[in-house]
C-alpha cells in the first residue's frame, strides 16, 4: 500500500496530474500496475494530507490550486519551520551540521550543472532542495513538528512548480541556501530564522505572480 501511496502522491507533486483532475481507480490500475484497495487507500491518505480532494458523488480529483491556499500553507509553514529552526540551532551536533554542509553541496552542484531555466522544473534538484531544507530542521526535537514540516513543504511543491512555469528569467537560489547555510552554522538563530522566513515568503509572492500572469492570459 505505501509503494502506491509513494508514487501516486510524487505524481500529484510533479504535476503529472493537473490541479483538478479526476482520479479514476480504474485508470490508475492500468497506469501503476496495482489493484484497487491499496490505491484507494493511498487516494485517501492523499485527501487527508489536502493533496486530493474527496466527494462521495464524484470520486477523487487532485486538489486545485488557488492563492488562499498557499497563504495558508505559508502561514502554517512560519508557525512550525521557523521555530523548528531556532530549535535546531539550539540542539544540533556536529553531525547535524556536517549533514547540512553535505545537502548544500549536493544541492549546489547540480544546480551549477543545470542549463538556464526555472530549477524548480529539474526533479533532482527539486529531491535536493527537499533534502536541504530538511537536514536544516533535522536537529529539532519534535519529531510530529518535522513530519508536518514535510508535509507542509511538499504540499507548496506543486505551487512552485506552477510559479516556475510562469517565470521569463533564470532564478538561481544557490546563494540563498548559502546565507541560509551560513547563519545556520554560525548559530546566528535570529538572522537563519529571518532568512527562512524571507525564503518562504518568497515563494509566496512568486506564486502570487505567477496567478496574475495566469489571470492576464
Amino acid at each position: 500500500m505505501d509503494q502506491a501511496f509513494q508514487r501516486l502522491r510524487k505524481d500529484v507533486l510533479i504535476g503529472t496530474y493537473a490541479a483538478g483532475a479526476k482520479l479514476k481507480v480504474e485508470e490508475l490500475q492500468a497506469a501503476y500496475g496495482f489493484s484497487s484497495s491499496p490505491l484507494r487507500e493511498a487516494l485517501s491518505r492523499l485527501s487527508q494530507e489536502g493533496l486530493v480532494r474527496a466527494d462521495e458523488r464524484r470520486g477523487f480529483r487532485v486538489a486545485p490550486l488557488s492563492p488562499e491556499d498557499l497563504q495558508d500553507i505559508t502561514r502554517m509553514r512560519l508557525m512550525l519551520d521557523v521555530p523548528a529552526l531556532q530549535e535546531a540551532i539550539t540542539q544540533g551536533d556536529d553531525a547535524w551540521e556536517a549533514a547540512i554542509v553535505a545537502a548544500f553541496y549536493r544541492l549546489d552542484k547540480v544546480e551549477a550543472r543545470l542549463p538556464d531555466g526555472p530549477v524548480l522544473l529539474d526533479e533532482e534538484w527539486s529531491g535536493l532542495h527537499r533534502d536541504f531544507h530538511a537536514a536544516l530542521l533535522a536537529a529539532c526535537p519534535s519529531q510530529r513538528q518535522l513530519a508536518w514540516s514535510a508535509s507542509l513543504f511538499d504540499q507548496a511543491e506543486r505551487y512552485r512548480r506552477f510559479s516556475a512555469r510562469f517565470r521569463k528569467s533564470a532564478r538561481r537560489k544557490s546563494n540563498e541556501h548559502k546565507k541560509l547555510m551560513d547563519a545556520t552554522l554560525r548559530r546566528d538563530a535570529d538572522t537563519a530564522c529571518a532568512l527562512l522566513t524571507e525564503h518562504i515568503r518568497g515563494t509566496l509572492r512568486n506564486v502570487e505572480a505567477a496567478f496574475e500572469m495566469a489571470a492576464a492570459g
